[in-house]
């Protein structure tokens, strides 16, 4: 087994084994154990009681963070010309149709979000290869293939992010950075909180949410009472 560092020897100590933390403690604590010398995500992993090979336990959403993610989000809008300056004006890094389609085919992926309309969605269809698998094809259900994409462009900058839960069951998404405050991290947990449960399936059996673990890029998760995300 590899030695901790100093720094782990301390980080390892401030965080009791089995302990469920309120999620005032947690939003304090993963600052005090994260010693990286840039600005860590903040990371949060859901389990819950779904089964998510079934269609109807299929939990999946979209949630606008009170206090951003704090990362800059590079958005594509493909749209038709009528559309393009309004897009640009909502903050959209690259707006335009045919050409980026063609930069796509050539393996050109450098954005974070791609946002487009139903009329153009048929264009589009052809670059699932290669959109798919970095999760970056234009849905309805997340909100990126809609009427109105400046709109849409507006939401993803300001910090709305799309979610679901995966095959073992677990949400795992990214909700901030560590620079936030102890407060800007608690509202953003709530806000996710709440909008998981909104979505509790109706075949879901037993307990829903079974853990919350907050982290950040590089270190240990801290296990949260999921009771005392409603009591703040």
């Amino acid at each position: 087994m590899s030695k901790l560092t100093k720094n782990q020897k301390l980080v390892a100590g401030k965080i009791e084994a089995g302990k469920a933390y309120t999620l005032k403690e947690a939003a304090e604590l993963v600052k005090e154990i994260t010693t990286t010398k840039f600005d860590a995500s903040l990371d949060i992993d859901v389990r819950l009681g779904v089964d998510p090979r079934k269609a109807n336990q299929m939990v999946r959403g979209v949630v606008s963070l009170p206090n951003g993610t704090g990362k800059v989000v590079r958005v594509l809008c493909l749209c038709t010309p009528d559309v393009e300056a309004a897009a640009k004006e909502a903050g959209a890094d690259y707006v335009g149709l045919d050409e980026y389609i063609e930069k796509i085919k050539g393996g050109w992926t450098d954005v974070d979000v791609i946002i487009t309309m139903p009329a153009i969605m048929g264009k589009i269809g052809a670059l699932g290869r290669i959109l798919g698998p970095r999760g970056l094809m234009p849905n309805p259900k997340s909100g990126t293939v809609t009427m109105d994409v400046a709109k849409a462009v507006r939401e993803v900058k300001q910090g709305k992010i799309d979610f679901k839960v995966d095959k073992t069951g677990i949400v795992h998404t990214s909700l901030g950075k560590i620079s936030f405050t102890p407060e800007q991290i608690i509202g953003n947990v709530k806000e996710f909180i709440a909008t998981i449960n909104k979505l509790k399936p109706a075949a879901a059996k037993g307990t829903y949410i079974k853990s919350i673990y907050l982290s950040s890029t590089m270190s240990k998760g801290i296990k949260i009472d999921p009771k005392s995300v409603d009591e703040i």
